[in-house]
This record gives C-alpha cells, structure tokens and sequence, in this order.
C-alpha cells in the first residue's frame, strides 16, 4: 500500500481577520446574524467619517469599546445600540433593517 501525502496549509491568528477568527474559536451561531449588525454599524461610522476613537469620546467610553463591538468580540444590548447610533447620528430603524435584509 503506498502512502501518499497531502499537504495542509497552516493558518495563523493573525493571517485572517479578527471577526472571521473570533467566529472560528467561539462557535456561535449568533455569530452569523450578529456580524450583518455589525458590518451595518462600521459602514455607519464610516459614512460618519469617524474614527473609533471618535465615537468612543461621544459616547464615553474607551476606544477598545468601539473596537470590541466592531470585532464581534463584544455583544451590544439594545440601549448600548442605540447609544452608538445617536453617537453616529445614524438611524437606528434604516441599519435594523438594513442587517435584516442581509439575513
């Protein structure tokens, strides 16, 4: 019997984006749903022309914050959500609807 070997790529951590590597180790199947939220927000705060950092100074809290939630690293509660979206004078009912379009 003759063996025949196949080459298997290694990934790092740090060769794919946080998000995609985040929903690798944790499993979630919120994951999914949660990141069309989660991309709706980023698009907001670029739309906005701002930096996390930015956002961060409106709404109080430290940089890593808006880092956290944007990684899909951190979860937002609906007054959390909503907050961010004041924060990005973005509206909340077009990016609800907009993520769940992309469902």
């Amino acid at each position: 019997m003759e063996r025949t070997f196949v080459a298997i790529p290694i990934i790092l951590k740090w060769d794919i984006p946080r998000r995609v590597y985040n929903r690798i180790v944790t499993k979630s199947i919120y994951l999914g749903p949660y990141d069309v939220l989660t991309e709706q927000l980023i698009a907001a705060r670029k739309s906005a022309k701002m930096t996390q950092a930015e956002v961060a100074v409106k709404l109080q809290k430290p940089q890593s914050f808006v880092s956290k939630y944007e990684n899909a690293e951190r979860r937002l509660d609906v007054v959390e959500f909503l907050m961010v979206c004041r924060a990005l004078d973005a509206d909340a009912v077009n990016i609800v609807k907009h993520a769940d379009e992309g469902l």
